[in-house]
């Protein structure tokens, strides 16, 4: 029988494993000492299968937290892949998690000569998953306000992270992700998928070159959310643990439209949760555009709001005079345009690409010019990082750049006025109010990063 939650003792596991972690893989250490003894030590029967790449020992053991609608597809990825193992799934939500662990369970059973499979366990609590040496990395899909504990607790646990966009809830959470990423040796995979994909990698290619001469001004559309609304209390459901869903953000009375995860809006219209639509589409069109101004360790330098006096569209501007526009009108609707001196380029998804001139489109890269890092599969760059250890295509230090983009426009638009960035001392200039939003309070007990 599972044994009930402890914070406690969870806590006291916790910190023995901190004390005692070091910055190397534990798997990527027990791999390299068997490989080194293998031709002295391994008999000439073993099969290829328990020797092979996929073979057991050396599956990426997964851990997914946050079973809602967007964990579906890396579920199915996960589960899918020949060197990767689901052992437990988890969420706040009890039918959520136990329908989650019947799937997994089912699609390995299918795998198998018996029919038969037992090897995943669901859990309420994030801690369980920590506590587990067995698993290497997790995903973390859940709202934004639990990005950073969980994904903290995983790193300093030993675990490599793939965590939703945007990275953070606050900037100074983003700073302590990627510290946190460096000290420990973590390799972490931000969502911002839009970088595994051919259009917008050319597209940013092409700005980089400097093929459409110097970039002044760019549109992006991100949509807009409703207001956030004054709910009704409603009777908690019942198997939903509400006040860990709430965590570190401050408690209000339960109501569904509060806690909903679909693209209309639910928790992401709040300001407790998230960043509203900057911190939906923004963290994704946002990534691209610092991507194609080379700015992926920096950052635009004053934030705007819409309706301050002379701005009709929320603005962002970069040290070289570059304007980022949110939701101005696009060619052809096309999710972001980027206007040069001498043409432009509009990127979308589903690989829409335009280009003026035409044949910048199609023109090749030379040996000299700027070629960027090629994913075509976001969660395989992830996994094949685990194994080498090499660096993602998203970092941590590149999705808190972005992440602090979505933050500053937020806070500028909550307090409608404009904003001055020092993007390399990471300090909002001469405004002690915006300062303090940097961070904001935790709520007891959820208050550890």
């Amino acid at each position: 029988m599972t044994q009930p939650f402890d914070p406690v003792a969870s806590q006291h596991t916790f910190n023995a494993i901190m004390k005692n972690q070091t910055s190397i893989n534990r798997r990527g250490f027990l791999k390299t000492t068997l490989c080194a003894g293998a031709a002295l030590t391994l008999p000439s029967f073993i099969p290829a299968s328990v020797l092979g790449q996929n073979a057991p020992s050396n599956r990426i053991n997964i851990g997914l937290i946050g079973m809602g609608l967007m964990m579906g597809g890396h579920q199915q990825a996960m589960t899918g892949r020949p060197d990767t193992q689901v052992l437990a799934v988890c969420d706040v939500v009890r039918e959520r998690r136990e329908k989650a662990k019947a799937h997994v369970e089912a699609v390995y059973a299918s795998k198998k000569a018996s029919g038969a499979y037992k090897g995943c366990e669901a859990y309420n609590e994030f801690e369980r998953v920590m506590e587990r040496e067995d698993i290497d990395a997790v995903m973390v899909i859940t709202p934004d306000h639990w990005h950073t504990p969980i994904s903290v607790a995983a790193m300093r646990s030993g675990k490599d992270v793939y965590v939703q966009k945007p990275m953070t809830l606050t900037i100074r959470e983003g700073r302590i992700m990627s510290n946190v990423a460096r000290q420990y040796g973590a390799v972490l995979q931000v969502g911002s998928q839009q970088r595994s994909e051919r259009a917008f990698r050319r597209a940013c290619e092409i700005v980089r070159n400097g093929w459409i001469g110097k970039v002044h001004t760019i549109y992006t559309q991100l949509g807009e959310f409703p207001p956030p609304a004054t709910l009704p209390e409603q009777p908690i459901p019942e198997g939903f643990d509400y006040d860990r869903w709430l965590g570190p953000t401050p408690y209000y009375p339960y109501n569904e439209n509060r806690v909903r995860g679909d693209y209309g809006g639910g928790w992401r219209c709040f300001w407790d949760y998230g960043s509203r639509k900057n911190g939906d589409w923004g963290a994704h069109h946002f990534d691209i555009i610092q991507w194609a101004l080379g700015m992926d360790d920096s950052g635009p330098v004053e934030f705007i709001p819409k309706g301050y006096p002379g701005t009709e569209f929320q603005t962002h501007i970069y040290a070289n005079g570059a304007k980022v526009l949110r939701n101005h009108p696009t060619r052809n609707g096309q999710m972001i345009q980027f206007i040069g001196t001498e043409g432009e380029v509009l990127v979308s998804r589903d690989d829409r690409l335009e280009t003026t001139p035409a044949e910048l489109k199609t023109r090749p890269l030379g040996a000299g010019d700027v070629h960027l890092y090629e994913s075509r599969n976001h969660e395989d760059n992830w996994i094949q990082c685990v194994k080498s250890r090499q660096t993602p295509i998203c970092t941590a230090e590149i999705g808190h750049r972005t992440a602090t983009i979505c933050h500053l426009s937020g806070i500028a638009e909550r307090l409608k006025r404009p904003l001055k960035w020092d993007p390399a001392k990471e300090e909002i200039l001469h405004d002690a109010e915006a300062s303090r939003w940097m961070d904001r309070p935790r709520r007891a007990p959820y208050t550890y990063i």
